[in-house]
C-alpha cells in the first residue's frame, strides 16, 4: 500500500479530544497534534496531551502561542457597532476602555503613537478598513472605507508599520514552561517578526535543558523579510497565510510561500503551509476544487506538512478533512520526482549531505524500494527528506523525542530503536523488522544511509543491497 509522504497537522480542541476521536485522525493519516493556546488553558491542554499519548506515542504534539497581537478591546453593545462608509472613527489608548459610540480602544498602549497618518487599519482580518486621516498625541482620526459592524475583540493590523510589541507575553511564557514541563516536542511561536523575536524562548529552552523545538510563524512583512535570520534560530517555519495575507497583498502570498519552501529546504528544515487549507469543510461534506489545488500546489512545491485548523477543531466533516487530504497527497506525490540540486546552506555535517545525495540518486537508476537510516538527532533524516526522495525512508531513531520531531520531516517513518553495538547488528536488526512488519520482502532492493563512527559524525556509510543479502 502506498504511503503518504505528506505529514497532516490537526488542531485539537479541548471541547472534542477524546481518544477514540484522535484515533481517527490518526488512522486517516494525522502525523502532528495542534493545540492552540489561544483557545485553551493549560489544565485543558493536559486533556488533550493525555488522550493523544493513549492513542500512540508516534503523535508529536505542537503548542501553538497566541503572540505578541493586537486587538480591541471589549464593546458596548456585544453585538456591535454599525458603521457606513465615510463615517468618522476616533480611536485612543486605553487599554481598559470600552469600544462604542465610534470610538474604538486597542489592547496596546502606544498604539496611537506608532500608528501614522495615511497608515490603513484593518480589522478583524480585514473585514473592517479604516484609513487614519490625521492624529494629535492622543487620538487617530479615521475614516471608514467600507460598510461594516466592528466588534468587540477582534484582531488589528496595520500592513506595513512597524508595532513595537513584546516578543513574548506573559501567557505565551507560561505556556512555553508548561510544555516543556510536559515533554511537548514543538511551540510554533506567532508573529515572529525577527531572530530578537526567539531569543527569550530560547533562553527557557536552554535554562530547562529541553528539547522543545521552535517552528516560526510568518505572518508578517518583517517576518518574510528577516527569514534567513530567523531560520538560523528555529527548528522549522510555519507559513502562516491568515494573518499573512492580511498584512501584505494577497496575489504576494503564492510567491512567499514557495521562496520560504525553498529557503527551509536549503537549510534542512521542516516547513508548513497553513490556514484555510480546507476551510469549506468545516460545514461541508466535500472540499472546493480551488482547495484541492491548493493542497496539491503545496505538496508540488515539496512543503513537509500541511495543517488543518478549524476544519479538525470544530468542523463538521474533521476525518473526512484528514482523509481528502490524504487522497491528495498520495495522488500528487506519484508525479513527483527527488529535486538533487539544492544549494545546501549551514551544513554541519557535509559528508552526510553527500551520502544523502548519493543514496537518493542511486534510487532513480537502481529499483530500491525504501531507505533505511539511523538517527541520534534526526539530522540525517532531515538531510534525506530535503532530496524530497520518492520512496519510503524508514528511520532507526534512539531517542523518543527525535522519533516524534520527524513526524514534520517529509518522507520520514520513524520507530524508536535501541543503539547496537556494530554497523552489522544495526543493519540486520532493523532489516528484519522491515521485514516482519511487511514493508518489505526478501528479494527486495533498499539502501542503507547510517552511521558507525558514534553519534557527532552523522551518517558516514551507504549501502544498497538486498534484504536476503542483508539479514544474512
Amino acid at each position: 500500500m502506498q504511503e503518504k509522504k505528506t505529514k497532516i497537522i490537526c488542531t485539537i480542541s479541548d471541547r472534542r479530544c477524546e481518544p477514540e476521536f484522535i484515533r481517527a485522525l490518526y488512522e486517516e493519516g494525522m502525523n502532528v497534534v495542534r493545540i492552540n493556546s489561544a483557545h485553551t488553558s493549560p489544565e485543558s491542554s493536559l486533556e488533550i496531551v493525555n488522550n493523544v499519548r493513549k492513542v500512540s506515542d508516534k503523535i508529536a504534539i505542537l503548542i501553538d502561542t497566541k503572540g505578541p497581537e493586537i486587538r480591541l478591546t471589549q464593546m458596548n453593545p456585544e453585538s456591535g457597532m454599525t458603521v457606513k462608509a465615510g463615517d468618522s472613527i476616533i480611536i485612543m489608548d486605553n487599554t481598559a476602555g470600552v469600544c462604542g459610540n465610534g470610538l474604538l480602544y486597542t489592547n496596546y498602549d502606544n498604539f496611537v503613537d506608532e500608528v501614522p497618518v495615511r497608515a490603513e487599519i484593518l480589522i478583524d482580518d480585514g473585514e473592517t478598513c479604516l484609513s487614519v486621516e490625521s492624529k494629535d498625541e492622543t487620538k487617530l482620526i479615521c475614516r471608514a472605507c467600507n460598510d461594516a459592524v466592528i466588534k468587540g475583540r477582534k484582531s488589528v493590523n496595520v500592513p506595513d508599520v512597524s508595532i513595537k510589541l513584546p516578543a513574548l507575553t506573559a501567557r505565551d511564557r507560561e505556556f512555553i514552561i508548561w510544555a516543556i514541563e510536559n515533554n511537548l516536542d514543538f511551540v510554533a511561536h506567532s508573529f515572529v517578526r525577527s531572530a530578537a523575536d526567539l531569543m527569550e524562548i530560547e533562553n527557557l529552552i536552554k535554562e530547562r535543558n529541553s528539547h522543545l523545538k521552535i517552528i516560526s510563524k510568518i505572518e508578517n512583512r518583517e517576518g518574510v523579510e528577516n527569514i534567513d535570520e530567523i531560520l538560523e534560530h528555529c527548528y522549522g517555519i510555519m507559513v502562516a497565510r491568515g494573518d499573512l495575507g492580511v498584512e501584505m497583498a494577497a496575489e504576494k502570498i503564492p510567491i512567499i510561500q514557495k521562496h520560504i519552501i525553498n529557503k527551509c529546504r536549503a537549510r534542512k528544515k521542516p516547513v508548513i503551509i497553513a490556514t484555510q487549507m480546507l476551510h469549506s469543510m468545516i460545514n461541508n461534506p466535500r472540499p472546493t476544487r480551488a482547495e484541492i489545488s491548493d493542497i496539491a500546489n503545496a505538496i508540488f512545491e515539496y512543503t513537509d506538512a500541511i495543517m488543518l485548523s478549524g476544519e479538525t477543531a470544530n468542523g463538521k466533516y474533521p476525518v473526512e478533512a484528514v482523509k481528502v487530504m490524504t487522497k491528495v497527497a498520495k495522488e500528487v506525490e506519484r508525479e513527483h520526482e527527488p529535486e538533487l540540486n539544492i544549494a545546501f546552506k549551514e551544513v554541519t555535517e557535509p559528508i552526510a549531505v553527500v551520502l544523502a545525495k548519493s543514496i537518493v540518486e542511486a534510487s532513480l537508476k537502481l529499483p530500491v524500494k525504501a531507505f533505511l537510516i539511523d538517527t541520534q538527532s534526526g539530522r540525517t533524516g532531515r538531510y534525506i527528506s530535503a532530496f524530497r526522495p520518492n520512496i519510503p525512508v524508514y528511520a532507526k531513531c534512539y531517542k523518543k523525542h527525535v522519533l516524534r520531531e520527524l513526524a514534520l520531516s517529509y518522507g520520514i517513518y520513524a520507530d524508536f530503536m535501541n543503539p547496537r553495538d556494530t554497523k552489522d547488528d544495526f543493519v540486520k536488526c532493523a532489516v528484519n523488522d522491515m521485514l516482519d512488519s511487511g514493508l518489505v520482502g526478501k528479494d527486495d532492493l533498499i539502501g542503507v544511509l547510517a552511521g558507525s563512527f558514534g553519534d557527532r559524525t552523522g551518517a558516514s556509510f551507504i549501502e544498497i543491497s538486498t534484504v536476503e543479502n542483508m539479514i544474512s
